[in-house]
Formats: C-alpha cells, structure tokens, sequence
C-alpha cells in the first residue's frame, strides 16, 4: 500500500515541479525580448537616456505594462519552483520578492520625461507624479532582492564547490548594483547602464531554473 502511494504522489510532485521552473526558465527572457523589442521600435525611444520602465508611458504603454504583470507573476510562481531544487530558503524568497517588485512596477507607471513619449518636453519632469514615486520604490525593492538572490546563490554555490556557478552569480549582481548605482548617481548613459546590469541578473536567474529543469 505504502509503495502504491508513492507511485501516485511521485509523478504529481515532479510535474508541478516542472511548471513552475518553467515559469522562472521563461520570465526574464520573455521580459528582456519584449523590452528590447519596443526600445528598438518605439518611436522616440533612446535607451541611452530612457530607462525601459518609460516604455509604460504612451498609447502603446499597455505593452510594457503588461510585460511587468506577466513576468512579474512568472517569477513569483517560479520562485516556489526554485525552492524545491535549491537548498538556501532565502534565494527563493528574494526572487520572488523581485517577481512582486516587477508587478508594482507595472501598476505604478512613471511621468513620461525626456523627449519620450514624442511631444513630452526635454529634461525631467517639474514634479513627480504619487505613481512615479510608486515605481521607483518598487523598482528599488526589485533590484535589491534580484541583487541579494545572486548573492546568496552564488554562496550556496561556492559551498557546493560549484565554482562557475558561483562566480556568475557573484558577478552578475555585483553588475546589477552598479548599474543601478551608476543611473541613481546620473552617470552617463545611466539607462543603458542600468538595463545592461539588470538584464543578466534576471537571466542568471531563469538560467539556474533551465538547468534544474533539464537536470529533471
């Protein structure tokens, strides 16, 4: 009877395991693809000025918010996936704090700045809207549990003996904080700085979930 049992339960546990890493396999590449995407198409649209959160500004912001919504709840599904296959009880708790961080951030849009949409004035805007100021703290829980999830990967890694994983981990949050840095401070292309920081951390994530998922 007991084995029985276990054959049942066994294969509803491995197939829900699946579909959640698949959440997180797929979340940050669908995000970067549709971001990318419209930066390349929108008119108006400089990544070296605009941060590709303006990209929910516009007749065509729905696409961009939506894209937050969707991966946001991608990743916070694929965290509990993460949870099953990795040891640390923190990673999967930050990562999905980055998926809730991305869906507030999709919520609350920013003030269109900066020449984009076309017609909006050049500089920053005179004041910020409540809105704006809601998706700069969200991004800014965002980016810190994305950054932190790398980190306490990379150290569970590192105690694995998994040297390479570990080492991407460690590098691609310490590119995320000073991407982040860099644009908080102004610094030169500070979008496209940010975005180039960001990008790999969130793929390094989805990454880790492909690897467990193909190790399934």
């Amino acid at each position: 009877m007991t084995t029985t049992a276990t054959a049942t339960v066994s294969p509803t546990v491995s197939i829900s395991t699946r579909a959640l890493l698949t959440c997180a396999a797929v979340s940050a590449p669908l995000w970067a693809a549709v971001s990318l995407i419209q930066a390349a198409t929108r008119e108006g649209f400089d990544l070296t000025r605009h941060p590709l959160s303006e990209l929910s500004t516009g007749s065509l912001g729905w696409l961009q918010i939506t894209n937050f919504l969707v991966a946001g709840l991608l990743t916070v599904v694929g965290a509990a996936g993460l949870g099953r296959v990795v040891r640390s009880k923190w990673a999967p708790r930050l990562v999905r704090i980055n998926g809730l961080g991305m869906m507030a951030a999709g919520v609350f849009v920013m003030d269109p700045a900066d020449g984009f949409p076309v017609g909006t004035p050049a500089g920053a805007p005179a004041a910020l809207s409540w809105h704006a100021y809601g998706h700069f703290l969200s991004g800014t829980i965002a980016f810190a549990a994305l950054i932190a999830a790398c980190y306490v990967l990379g150290r569970e890694f590192s105690r694995d003996g998994r040297w390479t994983l570990a080492v991407i981990s460690r590098i691609t949050g310490t590119a995320t904080l000073v991407g982040n840095l860099w644009a908080m401070t102004g610094g030169k292309a500070g979008s496209l700085t940010l975005a180039a920081g960001v990008i790999p951390s969130m793929l390094w994530i989805s990454a880790i979930a492909a690897r467990n998922l193909r190790r399934r």
